[in-house]
């Protein structure tokens, strides 16, 4: 199946979507117009529960620049067109992290500013070896404070701070080491790499993944009691479900669950 966009391509392949940058002559900037699409896309793929696994990737040389520089620019622009900016900005991030479906970056050349809060706000990261990310806005008076909330969520504090401070690039070793990124492959098996991850979480019930990414996010910032009470009812919930006695009975008589998603 395909999707037709004008800055985004969108692919099916299996359980597996694919969706792609497709402004490589900007180095994939997201203009408004590309999140947009976006969110369109993620608001059809929360209820299309075929789909168990969604890998994000950047066509031509770097997978994500950061915002459109060209839609910021002008004496013209008051600060209503810049709240609309990072507001549909905004609600594209936490999108990612609604869709039941969890998101694989698949990383290249460079990931900055906004483009490096993407890989952030994904919930999974494999970046090629010659990947570079960083939060350069510093260089050109306008910090990078929205791409800093997933930013120090993914990395803690001081490794934040000092990206945001400097605008310095970080290495993809640095980003696996941080924890911004999962794993850093040579960059002929990137997308080898990526689709193999894809594929294996995409065998288990879609069902189940969708209930414990939602738990996920929204227990990671309780207090450690509230988020056992949280997850305690999840669990039980969860055991009720289908796709959970399926998989308990498969273990115990020792042969392959039949999932249904459900």
């Amino acid at each position: 199946m395909s999707m037709v966009y004008k800055n985004i391509l969108y692919e099916e392949e299996g359980k597996v979507a694919t969706v792609t940058l497709n402004r490589p002559e900007k180095r994939n900037a997201l203009s408004l117009a590309l999140m947009q699409e976006m969110i369109d896309l993620l608001k059809m793929l929360r209820v299309k529960r075929e789909i168990h696994v969604v890998i994000l990737r950047g066509n031509g040389p770097a997978f994500c620049a950061g915002h459109d520089m060209g839609e910021m620019v002008g004496e013209d622009k008051g600060i209503n067109h810049f709240r609309e900016i990072f507001g549909v900005c905004t609600e594209m991030m936490l999108l990612i992290h609604k869709i039941p479906q969890p998101v694989i970056a698949q990383v290249h050349g460079i990931a900055t500013a906004a483009g490096c809060q993407l890989v952030a706000a994904c919930d999974l990261a494999i970046a090629s070896s010659d990947a570079r990310f960083a939060t350069p806005g510093v260089k050109i008076g306008l910090f990078c404070t929205t791409p800093m909330v997933p930013l120090v969520r993914a990395i803690g504090r001081r490794r934040a701070m000092k990206m945001l401070l400097t605008g310095n690039f970080i290495s993809a070793a640095d980003a696996e080491r941080y924890g911004l990124v999962n794993e850093v492959v040579p960059l002929e098996e990137l997308e080898k790499k990526t689709r193999e991850l894809a594929t294996e979480i995409a065998s288990y019930s879609g069902w189940t993944v969708g209930i414990g990414k939602e738990a996920f996010y929204n227990q990671i910032d309780m207090e450690e009691k509230q988020a056992y009470f949280f997850a305690r009812e999840v669990i039980a919930s969860n055991c009720l479900t289908y796709d959970a006695q399926e998989g308990m009975r498969a273990f115990l008589e020792k042969r392959k669950p039949a999932w249904k998603n459900q």
